[in-house]
């Protein structure tokens, strides 16, 4: 291994361990936790994820459960029940929330650190949480909150047939508790978290900026001759180095034939001259996920084929986010608010194959997705898009025949005043700036 790349993963195993996960007020979580309160109208009892068997691999939150409670240790429940006016039969009851640990196994924190206790008298204080209970007594919790009738739990169910993360304690529950039915809480939670707050926005600006800095690196140093698995180590260097947990997914970075299958990600072709290399990858900053891609030509200029398809794909995005209008565009579907559909339109008039066939064929995904907890977060895309939602807009052209693949992705948000907001416009995408960045100017 070369001296460089020897520091550059050396410097990575140490910036692997000096991440700072950034965590918003806690009432921005108390404030989630109530408004889902609401919207069920009843109980919701969550789990957190569990310590992996295997010590040697990192721990990471569940989603939706880092969503509501910020909190980033395992084995975690969180209960909520919204506030009740009086009744005929039964008296009224305030807001309750109890968040509930395990009991600390101190044999396992000397493999993965110390942990906090629900006996600590300073749990409610450290998590932002009403109460703490150690995680034995939530059956008991929810019991003391049954009215009568058929007690209806929401809770994330695994779909049918299938095992989640959840399942395990999901099962201790209605061992314990088999009088209580259940309802999925998992599209209560997704129609909140598509709609972002102001935290949420700033702590995905920050993974934007620092994947557009990655990327910037990447094409500061991309040469031919280098293998792929090179400019991916340096992008997970360049994110890691600047606090970032982790990738956001495995970094895609195809280079010839492998610019045109979508989700390559072995890395292990050589990057020849006269070749494009699509580099789709971005960092996990405090949770939240950004996606960034940008196709480069390897020998620091596009031939003319190379940028008439580049120019075609650049065309298509612009033309998405030209049309974009609030409240009626949408990101999928044939109807004319559909942004895939005015792009691959865009597509279609502006360029052929080989054969004279038109090129849209060549564009076979969708414009973008939702972005945040996850890469593909979750929300429904039957919705037209408005305030607080963040998406990709990516169209992308690939063509197996000409080893000629291009894709080009950005990160959007639709600002509080409904105008479209270029979360990743730092890094340039015009075939001209990407070249003068690649030769250094």
């Amino acid at each position: 291994m070369p001296k460089r790349w020897l520091c550059i993963f050396v410097l990575l195993l140490f910036c692997a361990t000096a991440s700072a996960l950034q965590r918003q007020p806690d009432a921005d979580y108390k404030t989630r936790r109530e408004a889902l309160g609401k919207k069920v109208g009843g109980i919701a009892v969550l789990f957190g994820s569990l310590e992996p068997v295997e010590s040697l691999y990192s721990f990471r939150q569940d989603d939706d459960f880092y969503y509501l409670s910020g909190w980033t240790e395992p084995g975690a429940a969180l209960l909520i029940a919204p506030a009740v006016e009086a009744g005929d039969k039964n008296p009224a009851r305030p807001y309750i929330e109890i968040l509930f640990l395990p009991p600390r196994n101190l044999r396992m924190e000397r493999f993965t650190g110390p942990k906090l206790g629900a006996d600590d008298p300073q749990a409610a204080k450290l998590t932002g949480f009403d109460r703490v209970e150690e995680i034995s007594k939530l059956p008991q919790e929810l019991s003391k909150l049954m009215d009568g009738g058929q007690p209806i739990v929401y809770t994330e169910l695994p779909e049918p047939g299938e095992t989640s993360p959840i399942s395990q304690p999901l099962e201790f529950l209605k061992r314990t508790a088999a009088f209580l039915t259940f309802q999925d809480v998992k599209p209560s939670i997704a129609a909140l978290r598509l709609h972002k707050d102001a935290g949420e926005i700033s702590l995905l600006q920050k993974a934007v900026d620092i994947s557009v800095l990655a990327h910037t690196a990447a094409m500061k140093t991309l040469k031919p001759n280098l293998p792929e698995y090179q400019i991916s180590a340096l992008l997970q260097y360049e994110w890691e180095r600047r606090g970032c947990e982790r990738a956001a997914y495995p970094s895609i970075v195809g280079s010839g034939h492998n610019s045109t299958v979508l989700h390559y990600s072995e890395s292990t072709s050589t990057m020849k001259p006269g070749d494009v290399v699509v580099i789709d990858a971005a960092a996990e900053c405090s949770m939240y996920a950004a996606d960034i891609t940008r196709t480069l030509p390897v020998s620091g200029h596009f031939t003319a084929r190379q940028r008439e398809i580049y120019d075609i794909v650049l065309g298509a995005q612009q033309a998405a986010i030209d049309a974009f209008q609030l409240g009626k565009s949408v990101l999928y579907g044939d109807s004319e608010a559909s942004l895939t559909r005015i792009a691959k339109d865009y597509i279609r008039a502006h360029g052929k194959d080989l054969h004279g066939q038109p090129l849209d064929q060549y564009f076979t995904h969708g414009i973008g997705h939702y972005i945040g907890l996850d890469v593909h977060d979750v929300g429904d895309y039957k919705l037209p898009l408005a305030p607080g939602m963040t998406f990709t807009i990516e169209p992308g052209i690939y063509i197996p025949e000409e080893n000629l693949g291009v894709r080009i992705e950005d990160d959007f948000l639709v600002g509080e005043d409904g105008k479209l907001i270029k979360l990743s416009a730092a890094l340039p995408s015009k075939a001209d700036d990407v070249e003068k960045i690649m030769a250094g100017k």
